[in-house]
């Protein structure tokens, strides 16, 4: 995968380009340590402690012969959320009274078109903080001194996600695996590590027949509780007996772990084709999870939550990050001597959006 001083060298065997060498025995110390500190500091310290548990991860992430170094900070990361909040906290209170006063007044035109300029421009800051976030995490991410980032400063990809989600929705959820392919194209394409542009080709191929399934889902809900308004109509069932309290509960978390199933099995297509179709200069990526890979990785995380009394909540990013990175593939060739820094600028607005709107890593 690495090329040294006497010329590129060919990529390694599948399974050997991303290597994870964390432990959780060695991470369960940052993590109580982040929380306690979070605790007594009323929330602060998350900004630091979020910085802390990337260096950790970060530095137990070997990318052929070399591991990845995170140099972002709590400090940039917590004055990105201060100049983002002081300018979303007057917006939204304002939003809040002049809308109150408007229906008071009994202006609802006002207010309807009020509501629907506060909603737009909240999926345009949120499209906006998904590309920013990205653009950050990578110009603070570094191997062999080299990092990533962006000169694009996302405000022509925030508009591009309004509208393609907006698609999405108002056709009846049928191109939302469309507007996924598409913004994570937008995403990627502008994005750069070294002196290589990503290149993300994504399409709906494929993903269209997963989709169709789980949109069937909701069809199945609503016919199943039709079916169930009848049953109870007719006296087939009776709030006094255990066994029909048993029967509905059944049924009401079979539905459920019915919506849950298709969900996973819809994602798991998606990041694979999404990753398979992306590649970084000489490299093409690949992602080997699948759907059962998933099911594991959420049923194994929920068991820890419960068996440890909600402790293994501290466990999360780290099961997610391990998770990513032992399925993820790389195929191909890279010269050292050929490999130069990013002439990107690196990214000085942290994480503020993200950080407001709760928006996680990858």
């Amino acid at each position: 995968m690495i090329a040294d001083t006497d010329g590129p060298a060919r990529a390694p065997e599948a399974g050997t380009a991303f290597r994870f060498t964390g432990t959780w025995q060695e991470f369960l110390p940052i993590a109580l340590t982040n929380l306690l500190l979070t605790i007594v500091t009323l929330g602060i310290y998350r900004f630091w402690a979020k910085a802390r548990e990337r260096r950790y991860l970060w530095s137990r992430t070997q990318f052929a012969d070399d591991t990845l170094e995170w140099t972002g900070t709590g400090l940039e990361m917590f004055i990105g959320f201060l100049i983002v909040m002081a300018f979303l906290i007057p917006f939204l209170l304002f939003f809040q009274f002049g809308f109150q006063a408007l229906i008071l007044r009994g202006e609802w035109a006002l207010a309807i078109a009020g509501m629907g300029a506060f909603y737009i421009g909240l999926f345009y800051l949120i499209g906006l903080a998904v590309f920013r976030a990205l653009r950050y995490r990578l110009s603070r991410t570094y191997w062999h001194g080299i990092r990533g980032g962006s000169d694009d400063n996302g405000f022509g990809y925030a508009w591009s996600s309004l509208w393609k989600t907006l698609a999405g929705v108002f056709t009846a959820g049928l191109l939302v695996p469309w507007s996924m392919t598409q913004l994570w194209n937008e995403r990627w394409n502008r994005m750069s590590f070294g002196p290589h542009m990503f290149s993300a080709v994504a399409t709906t191929k494929g993903l269209m027949r997963r989709w169709l399934l789980f949109y069937l889902v909701p069809v199945l809900v609503l016919l199943g509780a039709v079916g169930a308004g009848a049953f109870v109509a007719i006296g087939g069932f009776d709030p006094n007996d255990a066994g029909s309290l048993v029967a509905g509960a059944l049924i009401i978390a079979a539905l459920y772990l019915l919506i849950i199933l298709v969900g996973i099995f819809y994602y798991a297509k998606f990041y694979r084709q999404a990753i398979a179709a992306t590649s970084l200069g000489p490299l093409d990526l690949a992602f080997t999870a699948r759907s059962k890979d998933w099911l594991k990785l959420i049923l194994g995380t929920i068991g820890l939550i419960i068996v440890t009394l909600g402790v293994g909540l501290l466990f999360v990013s780290y099961r997610n990050w391990s998770f990513f990175i032992r399925h993820l593939e790389a195929y191909g060739e890279i010269d050292l001597d050929q490999t130069t820094q990013s002439t990107a600028r690196g990214a000085t607005d942290a994480e503020g959006l993200a950080a407001a709107f709760d928006i996680g890593a990858i």
